[in-house]
């Protein structure tokens, strides 16, 4: 069965894994669980065939390790199974529920990012986090800056992070607003996330004409400011400054000067006086 036709998604099962882990019926075989829901019976028979045997696992993992056990269509099932078991007891479900959300209210990188002024649902892949960590977010099933923080601060203490990941990880925990402009599009000393720097930092995460139309989507009121500000009479070389490195001036100016062109004010000709008409000067 494809994840596409599955009742529940990898989200579902990082939600019920992680509010299973601290339940003391962990250990208590799945079969036992699903007799007491009344529901259908968990096929696999042994004295290891409980929660804990595959809560530790990605939605991947715990999908091929039922295909293995000759499951494979049996990952909904878990799911429901936990997912049911959790809320078949109000108040255990009242604390499942009041724990998630005290650990919203907890989670430091949410709120400075908030501080930062980044926004939750800015996409990693306009972000200038190198390949290797982007695909380890894409197989996560990450694709925004919030869910990064979520995960990272339910991520166990012994699991080992480096590179990119833990450059923005530490970043973000310590508010390092130098470090920050190294991995998002940030401008030290101005809250949010910007299109110039985005564009600035497409070299570094792969300038791709569907990353470009993505920026200027994703800041599509900073774009029409700027296009105004133009027309307005206002420079682009002088509104690139900003990023304080020639190069990426350079570089910026070479992707937008083509789309502003035209935009400057044009000079209206002066009148001429009755001098001016008599003698066509």
């Amino acid at each position: 069965m494809s994840e596409s036709t599955s009742k529940y998604t990898a989200k579902d099962w990082d939600d019920v894994r992680l509010a299973f882990a601290t339940s003391i019926m962990v250990d208590t075989s799945l079969s036992s669980l699903a007799q007491n829901l009344e529901g259908p019976d968990w096929p696999i028979k042994g004295a290891d065939e409980n929660a804990a045997a595959y809560i530790d696992l990605g939605y991947d993992e715990m999908r091929e390790l039922l295909t293995l056990k000759g499951y494979p269509n049996h990952a909904d099932l878990l799911i429901s199974i936990l997912k049911d078991t959790l809320s078949f007891d109000d108040p255990f479900g009242d604390m499942v529920t009041h724990t998630e959300a005290s650990a919203e209210r907890d989670n430091q990188l949410l709120k400075n990012m908030a501080k930062l002024g980044i926004p939750e649902d800015f996409p990693i892949e306009l972000t200038a986090l190198n390949k290797d960590t982007r695909e380890f977010c894409g197989l996560e099933h990450l694709s925004t800056l919030g869910e990064f923080a979520r995960f990272a601060q339910n991520m166990s203490q012994n699991v080992i992070v480096g590179g990119d990941f833990r450059k923005l990880l530490n970043a973000l925990s310590h508010v390092d607003e130098n470090s920050l402009t190294e991995v998002l599009p940030y401008r030290p000393g101005a809250k949010g996330l910007h299109l110039i720097e985005c564009l600035a930092q497409a070299e570094r995460a792969g300038d791709t004409l569907e990353r470009r139309q993505a920026a200027f989507t994703c800041f599509k009121e900073e774009w029409q400011t700027l296009k105004s500000e133009l027309t307005s009479g206002g420079e682009l070389r002088r509104t690139l400054m900003v990023l304080k490195n020639p190069e990426a001036e350079t570089r910026v100016a070479a992707i937008l000067e083509p789309l502003v062109k035209g935009l400057a004010p044009k000079e209206e000709p002066k009148k001429k006086g009755l001098f001016g008409r008599l003698f066509g000067k």
